[in-house]
């Protein structure tokens, strides 16, 4: 458990935010130092020389990091919170300088001598941006909006009223959390405006929680919107950098919407945004004059349950068109449009789903997607024509089976490929469009050298499988047996498990360290992706519509079925781990069938969605008000009198996301059904008890638990 927590990283050295520069010429990453992994530096590799060099040491620019309570919550809604160092950066439009955000400071580094990195910005600094013709720098400040211009070195603030319950250039906190939205502006190509969201969330409700630390309580004063309850005002703004006249843009009579998407067109002529109705079964794509301010909605997105937030267009350099994703038809598929919205034609179709667009080569005719169209367990990169003339039969460019993350340069003419499947840690290759090899960035070999070599001799495969669900759906598993696995011998199960959408717990890459420590350590693994979970198609998600938790529990009860027939499996010792929407999982799989499950570990689980926020939520179930009935069914109180298996209950103190109020409502369930139950809370920690102290003590706790509890042999 020690080594799990410790440096280095066992996976290798590990790389994040690779970036192809403008000029194609290198590849920058950032890399955690091989005394800290969680400490990142950033580096670059040239692809002339095929050689790696160290940009910018984080620790030589801020010996000691102090984040503004914003930035930690920026990092917590980014699921960086771990993270220390450079946690960002972005490239200069002419690929001579590099952005680096660091500890509120801001720095812009040129390339040519990274050593003598200038401060440009200071004071809780947070989304920096270069604009796309290199002119200025902007940020956010104390909830306005800023740039630097960086010719004369002149900084503007281009907004004043940012204070209290108004923010400006920022995404709401379930923008941050369920949108993907990682910023809340938007600049024109040219560099001639930004466009803005101006928020006021005085009408959401406060929860007032306790932040109980080590050695004080915090009584925190949150805006938080729980399901049913009034999400921010929100309004959209453009605004010129050079003398900060802005104008509002009409978001439409219905106020009570969100604000998921903004973008411009190729040649700054059109602001384009999309909106989304509060039941969110509808979405609309916006076209707005940037000079006159007219608009005309060139998109409708409808649906009987929800319509998912999806990419921005890409607009084509070349003609007058889009390229846009839809699920319109049952799956995630792209579609190319003319800019008044018209289809022109599908570029990709059939019985299978697109991850998203990697990149478009309008040169080539080509466009990149990553699907997993020959294995629902893979992640893979396929060229389409741009014509459509091959839209249900793409080439596939990445060929070994497994797991591909793919970053490309914005012409499509090069990418850099970060490959893993269950026996190979993440190894990093740079491509040519036609999957042919550039050059090794990270080979990563598990080698004599590799931090994982002396454990390599007792990795433990991982074996996949399927299972039908009630309904006749496909539902994917994985399994690993345990260490000097012999079948004559009945085994405990760790059973993992998440369960909800938007997430692949199945998959074929490199896995997960405490998975082959508890395998290891005597038990069956196994895991198995439910109706509801991501990367499938829509009859296959919209399974948990109105009601989270029945089809998802029904289908892992399905898996343990299963596992209880298979000779090498002690049906009397399965034991079910989950973290978050898992932690749910776990309640409810305990109180429902605890006949079957001998015990269970949830940490920061939903107990009640009535607690949990507004757009997530209510995508799900609807709003309270219009399926109560939906609600009471969902939580776990209304099951709890059927838990009888042992529990360990696990919660950070100081959690903004699954409030502690949640775990807090269970307590009081269990206790006065006197129920006896375990439970370990951390002062301080967040949603993801992200320090390494906090991670190697709770799964350290964990590990201990299903050791007492189903007491595996010892090998």
């Amino acid at each position: 458990m020690d080594r799990i927590h410790g440096d280095p990283a066992l996976a290798g050295p590990g790389m994040r935010k690779m970036k192809v520069s403008p000029d194609g010429a290198r590849v920058t990453f950032l890399r955690g130092r091989a005394d800290d992994q969680f400490q990142l530096d950033l580096w670059e590799f040239n692809l002339k020389d095929k050689s790696s060099r160290l940009l910018v040491d984080s620790r030589v620019l801020v010996p000691q990091e102090n984040l503004s309570d914003a930035e930690k919550a920026r990092r917590e809604r980014e699921r960086t919170a771990s993270l220390k160092g450079i946690i960002s950066y972005s490239w200069s439009p002419d690929g001579k300088q590099l952005l680096v955000p660091i500890a509120g400071n801001l720095y812009l580094v040129e390339l040519a001598k990274p050593d003598s990195a200038r401060l440009v910005a200071t004071g809780a600094v947070i989304d920096p941006q270069i604009s796309p013709k290199g002119r200025y720098v902007s940020f956010v400040r104390d909830q306005n909006l800023f740039v630097l211009d960086l010719s004369t070195g002149k900084e503007r603030q281009l907004t004043t009223d940012g204070a209290a319950a108004i923010h400006n250039g920022e995404a709401e906190f379930v923008a941050q959390e369920e949108m993907h939205q990682v910023s809340g502006y938007y600049w024109a190509p040219d560099d001639s405006a930004i466009a803005f969201k101006r928020y006021d969330e005085s009408k959401v409700p406060v929860a007032r929680r306790f932040e109980i630390y080590a050695d004080r309580t915090d009584v925190i004063e949150q805006r938080y919107p729980a399901a049913g309850d009034p999400n921010v005002a929100v309004q959209l703004f453009i605004v010129s950098p050079a003398s900060g006249e802005r104008r509002e843009v009409d978001l439409g009579g219905e106020q009570d919407i969100y604000l998921v998407r903004a973008d411009w067109s190729a040649n700054s002529k059109a602001l384009l945004f999309q909106r989304q109705t509060r039941d969110q079964k509808k979405l609309e794509l916006v076209s707005v004059d940037a000079a006159t301010l007219a608009q005309r909605v060139l998109i409708t997105e409808t649906s009987k349950t929800w319509v998912n937030v999806l990419d921005e267009p890409r607009f084509l350099g070349k003609r007058n068109a889009f390229l846009w994703v839809s699920e319109r038809d049952g799956r995630r598929h792209l579609y190319l449009h003319d800019l008044d919205g018209k289809l022109l034609h599908p570029v990709s179709k059939g019985d299978w789903g697109i991850d998203g667009l990697l990149a478009v080569d309008e040169k080539a005719g080509r466009v990149y997607v990553s699907s997993n169209k020959d294995a629902v367990i893979d992640k893979q990169v396929y060229a389409l024509n741009l014509d459509g003339s091959n839209a249900d039969k793409p080439k596939r460019v990445t060929q070994a089976d497994g797991w591909h993350d793919a970053n490309f340069s914005r012409n499509g003419e090069v990418f850099v490929d970060t490959f893993s499947d269950p026996a190979t840690p993440p190894n990093v290759s740079i491509r040519r469009p036609d999957g042919s090899m550039v050059g090794w960035l990270e080979r990563n070999e598990l080698n004599e050298s590799h931090p994982y070599f002396k454990y390599k001799s007792d990795h433990l495969p991982t074996e996949y499988g399927s299972l039908k669900a009630k309904d006749g759906q496909t539902l994917h598993y994985s399994l690993v047996k345990p260490y000097k696995f012999d079948a004559a011998k009945r085994y405990p199960v760790y059973l993992s498990t998440y369960g909800g959408p938007g997430a692949q717990h199945v998959a074929r890459k490199w896995g997960n360290n405490f998975d082959q420590y508890m395998a290891q350590q005597g038990f069956v693994v196994f895991r198995l992706d439910n109706r509801g979970s991501s990367r499938r198609e829509r009859v296959f998600t919209d399974a948990i519509y109105r009601n989270l938790g029945k089809v998802e529990v029904e289908d892992q009860l399905t898996g343990i079925e299963w596992l209880s027939k298979q000779s090498f499996v002690d049906a009397k010792r399965i034991g079910v781990f989950g973290w978050s929407y898992g932690g749910f999982m776990t309640l409810r799989l305990l109180s429902q069938a605890s006949d079957k499950i001998a015990m269970g570990v949830s940490v920061a689980p939903v107990t009640d969605w009535q607690l949990y926020d507004t757009h997530y939520t209510e995508r799900f179930m609807d709003r309270p008000k219009d399926n109560a009935d939906g609600y009471k069914q969902s939580t776990v109180f209304a099951h709890v009198d059927g838990l009888k298996s042992n529990l360990l209950l696990i919660h950070g103190m100081a959690d903004d996301n699954v409030l502690f109020t949640n775990t807090t409502k269970m307590i009081d369930a269990l206790v006065n059904r006197k129920v006896q139950f375990e439970l370990m809370t951390y002062p301080g920690a967040k949603h993801g008890i992200s320090s390494r102290a906090g991670q190697l003590h709770v799964y350290s706790y964990i590990d201990a638990y299903f050791k007492k509890n189903l007491k595996p042999e010892t090998n």
